[in-house]
């Protein structure tokens, strides 16, 4: 196929406003290494990062905060399953007026100078995912091959992925192909003393209740594999201190957003509340 810019048939919907997409105010953000210079060094050479973690350790309000500190806009995608490329790239709608193209989340993002954050990348299919590939390299453009145009990204665009890598052999992996387009970054959960200061500003209930908090966080993942998928997050911790925060019973804060959530073994659950209670009693 041929690929120009002339306006195809029906009308275009592709004149995004850049000043929608940015985030207005600070997110909160505690640096745990080095990630924020890294990262300010890779968008600087706007080279494409995947971050990688479990489920609730700070990927996407890292990236929220790093949009915001380079004064970026910033597009995000919750990837999953029945995801098709034509919601990545857009589709030809109809309306009253006839045919008009609408651009999906990843033109957008190439035209304006967005960064595209894509969440959870491996939940798409794998021929969804090679859509983002002329864009993660030197050709840093967008084929949008039923419109017959071929985008070339904004200076200003980076591509951000991130997934969870504990899944890949119980669900699916990156290919390599794609894996080696990447720069990359590991996330984990933050220290104690780290993890207890990000509670207790994002909470506001007091450090003891927070160090607590990370303590059954501390003893549930130790308990991965052993019994458990997955360790407590600290999402997870933040939803129980706001719980706390309200008044609820602290026992009954992490029975709902600790142990409830995270495994339905009556076995499993039993030691988790038992931990709770030894701290809560």
């Amino acid at each position: 196929m041929l690929f120009d810019q002339s306006p195809q048939s029906g009308t275009s919907d592709s004149n995004a406003n850049a000043d929608e997409y940015r985030i207005k105010t600070e997110p909160y953000y505690r640096t745990v290494h080095d990630e924020v210079n890294l990262y300010e060094a890779a968008y600087k050479a706007r080279m494409p990062m995947m971050l990688k973690g479990p489920t609730g350790s700070g990927k996407t309000r890292f990236v929220e905060y790093m949009a915001w500190k380079l004064q970026r806009p910033l597009i995000s995608v919750a990837c999953n399953e029945d995801m098709t490329a034509s919601d990545l790239v857009g589709r030809y709608l109809l309306d009253k007026d006839g045919t008009r193209w609408q651009d999906g989340p990843l033109t957008t993002a190439a035209r304006i100078g967005a960064i595209c954050y894509l969440d959870e990348i491996v939940e798409a299919r794998q021929d969804t995912t090679v859509v983002i590939h002329p864009l993660t390299d030197h050709r840093r453009v967008l084929p949008l091959e039923k419109k017959g145009e071929l985008v070339e990204a904004h200076p200003d665009f980076q591509i951000v992925i991130s997934y969870n890598p504990g899944y890949q052999n119980l669900m699916k992996d990156l290919k390599q192909s794609t894996k080696q387009r990447f720069g990359a970054l590991d996330f984990d959960y933050p220290d104690p003393d780290t993890e207890t200061e990000i509670l207790a500003h994002e909470t506001g209930v007091d450090r003891d209740t927070a160090g607590k908090l990370v303590e059954i966080a501390q003893r549930a993942r130790n308990l991965k594999g052993h019994g458990l998928d997955e360790g407590i997050s600290t999402r997870l911790l933040v939803y129980a201190g706001q719980l706390i925060a309200k008044g609820v019973d602290p026992r009954d804060a992490c029975s709902m957003t600790l142990v409830r959530p995270i495994t339905d073994d009556p076995d499993m659950r039993d030691t988790l509340d038992s931990a709770v209670a030894a701290f809560f009693s």
